[in-house]
């Protein structure tokens, strides 16, 4: 029986996520949210390349004015050469392309309208999602198992992962977006690179290059994670032996080269098509401010801390005690590499990072955070009372995170304005679930509201 539910737990938890989904996003007019703010930049290139033939996004207009209201209005274009064009990237579209063309042969076989944002699209935008869910989770599942992991701890991990973070946020809610895709490609990199350090086959080496490749192409910054390349080998003779065994395969090398650099150069040449030049900023006025990193706020502010509104990411930092018992090498390469990533992501000039839960743009090294509750939950092994304890904090913590999604969702918790007094007011407020009532409501008419994004 254990077997069974540890085989088909993930099966059972992306489940769970489709009925939420289902019973939160596809009703009514609910729909319409599922691709919403910079979702709409990172899905349009699908609509303008396979219905309008206008990567130019002559329909903005029309479709903002049919499909959303003043309230979901946002403006994902920017010019460059007096050419509009998209400035978000496009691997996030790649990403989802077999579901468009699902959503779009059932929209044309059934008569339905077939213009990209008609209901059958976003919903499965939403299902895309929630298939890159499972394969993140797949490969993470791997990942674990390389580390050693029990079936008991993997199960307990995916499953504190899943319901217990803000990945579960944006599964669901927010499957437009970028971050569920970096996840699922992260964790193909990872593991595809443990393997080819075990094996030293071509096919791990291209495997790797190439989920670098669309994790570059769906979020450049998440080249990030080549940083994380010493932790994952583990100790520096191994490190210095692959980067020689590399250098030695000159044909692997340059074949890995070449496919992370073709995968790469399709967002080059969609910018030719928009507005002639392959090169191009697409952030313009947006940058980052590396002598003024917000680096205690991007952590524990109230407006948008990690730790403080994913706190399962707090209570994994343990695992930095057994890293640093056991493997010195990877405690330092680890830090460095959790201070790195922190670092550029709180010198971002928005390091809140808009409209959204949590800090969003850690969703995508959720495998970091994964394998510091393993080792937690390691440090602990041989003390019962303590593992039971920590063990409870992570169900604790599920539940947590659970009614803090919630009140996101429904305004309790605003998307950019919080503070320490709005914060406390409804702080595992469960009472206010059923009363209809948000203390935080004086926020919604802030003049930010207009302005989730």
């Amino acid at each position: 029986m254990k077997k069974i539910f540890h085989k088909y737990l993930i099966a059972i938890m992306v489940i769970i996520v489709t009925i939420c989904s289902w019973n939160i996003q596809w009703g009514g007019k609910r729909w319409q949210s599922i691709v919403q703010s910079d979702g709409k930049g990172y899905y349009a290139y699908l609509p303008a390349i396979f219905i309008y033939h206008d990567l130019n996004f002559g329909f903005f207009e029309k479709i903002e004015m049919e499909y959303y209201s003043v309230n979901t209005y946002y403006d994902y274009r920017g010019t460059h050469n007096h050419q509009t064009i998209d400035k978000y990237y496009s691997g996030s579209a790649i990403a989802m392309l077999p579901f468009f063309l699902i959503a779009h042969g059932l929209s044309l076989v059934n008569e339905m309208p077939a213009d990209g944002y008609s209901k059958i699209y976003p919903i499965f935008v939403n299902i895309a999602a929630i298939f890159y869910l499972f394969i993140g989770l797949v490969f993470l599942r791997r990942i674990l198992k390389k580390f050693e992991a029990s079936d008991w701890q993997t199960a307990l991990i995916l499953v504190a992962i899943t319901f217990g973070t803000n990945l579960f946020y944006y599964s669901f809610s927010e499957p437009a977006l970028s971050h569920i895709y970096s996840f699922a490609f992260i964790n193909l990199f990872v593991y595809y690179f443990i393997k080819f350090k075990d094996e030293k086959r071509l096919k791990w080496l291209l495997l790797t290059s190439a989920s670098l490749g669309m994790i570059v192409l769906i979020r450049p910054v998440n080249i990030l994670v080549v940083a994380a390349l010493p932790f994952i080998t583990g100790n520096l003779n191994d490190l210095k032996q692959i980067a020689s065994f590399i250098f030695k395969k000159t044909k692997w090398l340059i074949a890995s080269l070449v496919l992370f650099f073709t995968i790469t150069f399709i967002q080059n040449i969609l910018y030719k098509i928009e507005c002639g030049d392959f090169f191009v900023d697409s952030y313009p006025g947006e940058s980052f401010y590396w002598s003024h990193p917000q680096l205690f706020n991007i952590l524990f502010s109230y407006k948008k801390g990690l730790f403080l509104y994913t706190p399962m990411f707090f209570i994994s930092l343990a695992g930095f005690i057994y890293l640093f018992r056991n493997n010195k090498f990877r405690f330092y390469s680890l830090f460095i590499f959790l201070l790195v990533i922190t670092y550029v992501f709180s010198s971002w000039w928005c390091w809140y990072y808009g409209g959204s839960f949590s800090g969003r743009p850690y969703v995508e090294y959720i495998f970091a955070f994964a394998l510091l509750l393993l080792f937690s939950i390691k440090l602990l092994e041989k003390k019962s009372v303590l593992r039971k304890i920590y063990i409870s904090m992570i169900v604790l913590l599920i539940a947590v995170c659970q009614l803090q999604t919630y009140q996101y969702r429904y305004y309790f918790i605003h998307w950019s304005n919080m503070d320490k007094e709005h914060y406390w007011r409804v702080f595992m407020r469960v009472d206010l679930i059923k009363k209809n009532e948000n203390p935080n409501k004086d926020l919604l008419n802030s003049p930010q509201y207009l302005q989730k994004k």
